[in-house]
C-alpha cells in the first residue's frame, strides 16, 4: 500500500481524501500543522512515499515547508492549494515540488498524479531482472529499467517529472520538442500545466547536469517554440 503524508489544516478535506484514497490502496496520514507534519517526517521519513502539502497553514508558509522538506528528504512533493498565484506555482516547482494541483480538484486526478510520481520510486526499489537496456552518449548513461541517469559516471538525482522530461528530450536528440508536446507526453505533468512549468523543469535539469543556461551545451532553447537536446558524438 502506498503511504502518503499530508499537511492540510482543513479537517473535512483531509477526511474525505483519506476515505477516497484508501479505495485505491493509498493510505493517507494527515497533520493539520506544519510542525506536526515535519515532526512526523523527522521521526520516520522513510515510512512515507509522498507528501501532499497545502500552502496556507496556520503555523507556517507552505512554500517554506516545501523548501525544507526537499532539502532534507528524498520525498516527492505534490503541492495542493487554493492559492492560484502564478508565482506560487513557479516558486513551488523551483524549490523542489514535483507537481501542483489547484483546489478544488477531482480526487481521481490526485490518485493519477500520486501513482505517476510514486511509480518511479517503486521502480528504483525493485530488482531488475534480465538485461538492462543502457544507452550511452554525450557523457550520459541512461538505464531505463532502473530509471537511472548518470553523467560522467555520477548519478543525477532527478524528480519524476525531471526524469521523464530529460528522457523525452534525450530520445529525440537533434529534434525540436514543443512545450505543448512536452505537456501532453510527460505523465507527471497535467495538460493544464502552464508553459512556464516546463521552463522551470528545464532550468532544474540544466543545473543538475551542469549545463550553463547562458550557453547550454546539451539542452538548447528554441525561442518561441520549445527545446532541443544535442551533444557532439565525436
Amino acid at each position: 500500500m502506498t503511504k502518503v503524508i499530508m499537511i492540510e489544516d482543513d479537517k473535512e478535506i483531509a477526511e474525505l481524501l483519506k476515505e477516497y484514497l484508501y479505495k485505491f490502496n493509498i493510505e493517507l496520514v494527515n497533520f493539520e500543522t506544519a510542525e506536526g507534519g515535519l515532526n512526523a517526517l523527522k521521526e520516520n521519513a522513510d515510512g512515507f512515499d509522498l507528501l501532499i502539502l497545502d500552502l496556507t497553514l496556520p503555523d507556517s508558509d507552505g512554500l517554506e515547508v516545501c523548501k525544507s522538506v526537499s532539502q532534507l528528504y528524498a520525498l516527492p512533493i505534490i503541492i495542493s492549494s487554493a492559492r492560484g498565484d502564478y508565482s506560487d506555482i513557479v516558486t513551488g516547482l523551483e524549490i523542489g515540488a514535483d507537481d501542483y494541483v489547484a483546489k478544488p480538484y477531482n480526487p481521481r486526478e490526485l490518485v493519477a498524479r500520486i501513482r505517476a510520481i510514486t511509480r518511479r520510486k517503486a521502480s528504483n526499489k525493485s530488482k531488475v531482472t534480465g538485461n538492462n537496456e543502457v544507452d550511452n552518449g554525450g557523457g550520459f548513461e541512461i538505464d531505463e529499467n532502473k530509471m537511472l541517469i548518470k553523467k560522467n559516471g555520477k548519478t543525477v538525482d532527478l524528480t519524476s517529472a525531471e526524469y521523464e522530461l530529460f528522457l523525452l528530450l534525450y530520445k529525440n536528440k537533434g529534434n525540436v520538442i514543443t512545450r505543448d508536446y512536452i505537456l501532453e507526453n510527460i505523465k507527471t505533468m497535467s495538460y493544464e500545466s502552464i508553459d512556464r512549468t516546463v521552463d522551470v523543469l528545464i532550468g532544474r535539469i540544466r543545473k543538475k547536469i551542469g549545463d550553463d543556461p547562458r550557453n547550454p551545451k546539451y539542452i538548447k532553447s528554441i525561442r518561441g517554440y520549445g527545446y532541443k537536446f544535442y551533444y557532439d558524438e565525436n
